[in-house]
């Protein structure tokens, strides 16, 4: 019979699993059904139960079409949740642009702040580098706000994205905070454009950005619209897309993956982590 394998007893690459908990009334795939603070900690309970690292809470929806929400309305979704999860020990990450709710999120303990816009003020960088909190630098062609339909070229959008991380992330070191705390995201689906085409080019090129830039990249491929659209499939059919993305995501050196069903994604990890290490045993 052939055991469980822990996954630091596989040689597979293991990427850190980041379960997503909105905490909001109109996310695209689960918009109000963790808005309230006992569904949102029994969501994360049930993430970290399914094998996540870090749990990611996500108070404002950035699909197109999003409400705004004011940074004083994403601090009172985040206040107890964010508040019961840290006093469990649990790493937290917090989905959002608001300058207000980044020092919010830091003064109560996430260990990483995740922007969309991808940390676009420099007069804003003394204050992130004194927080201690890993940062997730995201590209996106839209550069400021919500997600948009806009069509766009996929080798303009890979050549924006280097562009993008060259000067980002030389402007943040330059205000003091260490390579070591940045990770980036490319961006997907709506973030890079309205057809499936730049998405796939930048899954195809992830292996050639991380060597470029050599810091840790976070991808968030679940329930994307560029599955969608390659499938046909709607949204409550897109989870066996969703986990082909994040599989082909994790053989091509990424480090986080952001996802709604971890238990999916951590099985087939697990499974391929088994098969990678029964494969060098018989060689």
């Amino acid at each position: 019979m052939v055991q469980a394998l822990a996954f630091s007893e596989a040689s597979w690459h293991r990427p850190r699993l980041v379960g997503i908990v909105n905490v909001s009334a109109d996310s695209f795939s689960d918009g109000g059904r963790f808005l309230t603070p006992a569904n949102a900690l029994a969501h994360a309970r049930r993430l970290l139960a399914a094998g996540a690292d870090v749990v990611e809470l996500g108070p404002a929806a950035s699909h197109p079409g999003a409400e705004s929400v004011t940074a004083d309305e994403e601090i009172r979704r985040l206040d107890l949740v964010l508040d019961h999860l840290v006093a469990d020990g649990v790493p937290v990450s917090v989905d959002s642009f608001q300058p207000r709710t980044h020092l919010f999120a830091a003064s109560r303990g996430a260990a990483f702040l995740n922007d969309i816009q991808g940390f676009p003020d420099p007069e804003r960088y003394a204050e992130l580098a004194g927080t201690g909190c890993r940062l997730v630098v995201m590209h996106s062609v839209q550069r400021r706000g919500p997600a948009t339909k806009v069509r766009t070229d996929p080798q303009a959008v890979l050549t924006s994205l280097e562009q993008f991380f060259d000067q980002r992330l030389t402007a943040l070191e330059a205000a003091g905070i260490d390579r070591e705390r940045l990770i980036i995201d490319p961006g997907l689906g709506y973030f890079l454009g309205a057809t499936p085409e730049p998405s796939l080019a930048v899954l195809a090129a992830l292996r050639a950005i991380r060597t470029r830039f050599d810091v840790p990249i976070m991808v968030s491929p679940s329930r994307k619209s560029f599955l969608r659209a390659i499938t046909g499939r709607e949204l409550s059919e897109i989870g066996p897309a969703s986990l082909a993305a994040e599989l082909y995501a994790a053989s091509h050196s990424v480090d986080f993956i952001r996802t709604h069903d971890v238990a999916a994604l951590r099985d087939a990890l697990t499974v391929l982590a088994a098969l990678d290490q029964y494969a060098g045993a018989s060689r």
